[in-house]
């Protein structure tokens, strides 16, 4: 049944509700073709500016909303970016995905999230679901294990999408594949930032640091060792294998492994350098549990800045990594920014952010007790 249109330009619909505006209706208000219109949501395509500002002002006057999630829906393949974590509610992994999905919002895809649970064989499952929906991107997030066999596995997986003309394999806050594999990667400067963190405490006078968590075979933790290592022999301190504590990244190791150490009483140190957040927040749970204080009988500092690093007492000095903007630039690897000029260059595949130690009150000098 025909419908009327009404003074806004939009009509109403047989059940007597206004109807939505569509793409067509907004091609008419603008005087442009609907092929126009789709570009300028797409940004898929040069559009002149004068005729974009007009596609723009049709669709505010109409109240003309995009629908990713609706549109990436409508078809059985495309128009979706998917990213791949360990853990979807650890806040470095929730963080990274937010960015991701505003990006991709902003790009007009909708963002898929698949959760490993570290399971190295559902990450490769889900690289490969992703393949078969023709994604635009699969991002796969956080550090990988020095595991032969399953870069090789990766590598193969990512040739064949760049040979299929499949989606971009783009890795996030991970060591590249090597030079002859077709990937788009984000880093953030590890080593630079374990090293930062790691002159702080020496700048307080600390000379014996606990290293305290970290997958040992995990380059993120490798990395922020690297860094640490370096900031010590520089100092001219040879690290001591005692005081370097590897494990998981979470709380409760950080609590157990501190507290069966201030039980032993060796090693003895001055300071935790946590090698993330949570190992830190367990640090600090055990020196609390054992009558000492933080920071006047021991420091303690950690690595990401997550959220929980402001509700601890002391505030926990860190290490701040741009999570969000890591998920951003993930999905700019792969698709054009819609606000870019449209004859920028196209984006790198490659980007590098840096990172910053956060300085607040859980490190102080050593006790002179």
């Amino acid at each position: 049944m025909a419908t009327d249109r009404t003074d806004e330009g939009v009509g109403m619909g047989e059940s007597g509700r206004p109807r939505r505006a569509t793409v067509l209706d907004v091609a008419k208000a603008a005087g442009v073709s609907s092929a126009t219109v789709s570009r300028v949501l797409n940004a898929n395509y040069p559009v002149a500016e004068a005729t974009r500002t007009r596609v723009q002002k049709a669709m505010d006057e109409l109240g003309y909303v995009v629908n990713a999630h609706a549109r990436a829906l409508a078809g059985a393949t495309g128009r979706t970016v998917g990213i791949i974590v360990n853990d979807v509610t650890d806040p470095f992994y929730a963080y990274i995905a937010r960015g991701v999905e505003r990006q991709a919002t902003r790009a007009g895809r909708l963002c898929l999230v698949c959760s490993t649970q570290g399971e190295p064989a559902r990450e490769l499952a889900f690289v490969d679901m992703l393949h078969e929906r023709r994604a635009d991107a699969v991002i796969l997030v956080g550090g990988s294990y020095d595991n032969k066999g399953y870069a090789t596995e990766l590598a193969a997986r990512a040739r064949a999408m760049a040979h299929q003309d499949g989606p971009t394999l783009v890795l996030c806050g991970r060591p590249s594949l090597g030079p002859d594999v077709p990937t788009a990667v984000v880093e953030y400067d590890n080593e630079g930032g374990g090293f930062a963190l790691t002159d702080h405490l020496l700048s307080q006078e600390h000379r014996r640091i606990l290293f305290l968590g970290g997958p040992p075979g995990l380059s993120t933790t490798r990395g922020r060792i690297a860094g640490h290592h370096r900031a010590l022999r520089l100092r001219g301190i040879e690290p001591d294998p005692l005081l370097q504590q590897t494990g998981a990244f979470n709380r409760r190791f950080g609590y157990e492994r501190t507290r069966d150490l201030l039980k032993a009483g060796r090693p003895s140190f001055t300071a935790v350098f946590g090698a993330n957040d949570h190992v830190a927040a367990g640090a600090v749970q055990a020196i609390e549990e054992a009558g000492l204080r933080i920071p006047g009988d021991l420091s303690v500092a950690g690595y990401d800045n997550v959220p929980l690093t402001r509700d601890l007492r002391p505030q926990l000095t860190t290490v701040h990594i741009p999570l969000e903007e890591m998920g951003a630039e993930a999905v700019r690897r792969v698709l054009r920014d819609p606000d870019e000029d449209s004859n920028s260059p196209a984006p790198g595949r490659t980007v590098r952010l840096g990172t910053h130690v956060v300085v607040r009150d859980s490190v102080a000098p050593p006790s002179r007790r």
